[in-house]
């Protein structure tokens, strides 16, 4: 019986390790160390994409986009896709030109990849020009 709780255990480390960065996060602001929102990160013909899920910051939980132009203005950042087009690069991290922030209404090129101390925690970098910002976000385990 022991045995078996083992193998259990063992598969379901593994099996969660193997998520790579695909899953749901929670994002943390990297100024104020708060929870904002729930992000859903998946695959789609072999390029990441990530869409907001949920918004977990107080007060803020019907967030709509007033500061955005066109389509998105005054819509709901909930469903509202953030990352698009990420490539893999060789070195494990994720690439591209559209990591979106719906509170400035800017976007930004990004870089994505693990924490390889923490595989719970997502790196999130985005880039302005030569100017960069990186949060750590949390995998999001009974989401």
């Amino acid at each position: 019986m022991n045995k078996i709780l083992v193998l259990v255990f063992l598969m379901s480390t593994i099996c969660s390790y193997s998520q790579g960065v695909f899953g749901t996060w929670k994002t943390i602001d990297d100024r104020n160390g708060k929870p904002k929102a729930i992000i859903d990160i998946y695959k789609k013909n072999g390029l990441m994409y990530g869409k907001i899920i949920e918004i977990v910051e107080k007060g803020k939980e019907n967030f709509k986009c007033t500061k955005c132009e066109g389509d998105l203005k005054d819509k709901s950042v909930v469903g509202m896709t953030i990352i698009t087009e990420g490539k893999k690069g060789t070195d494990e991290k994720w690439r591209g030109e559209r990591l979106f922030d719906p509170q400035q209404a800017m976007t930004f090129r990004f870089k994505i990849w693990l924490n390889p101390e923490n595989m719970n925690e997502l790196k999130v970098r985005g880039y302005l020009a030569f100017i960069y910002r990186t949060q750590t976000w949390v995998r999001v385990k009974d989401k």
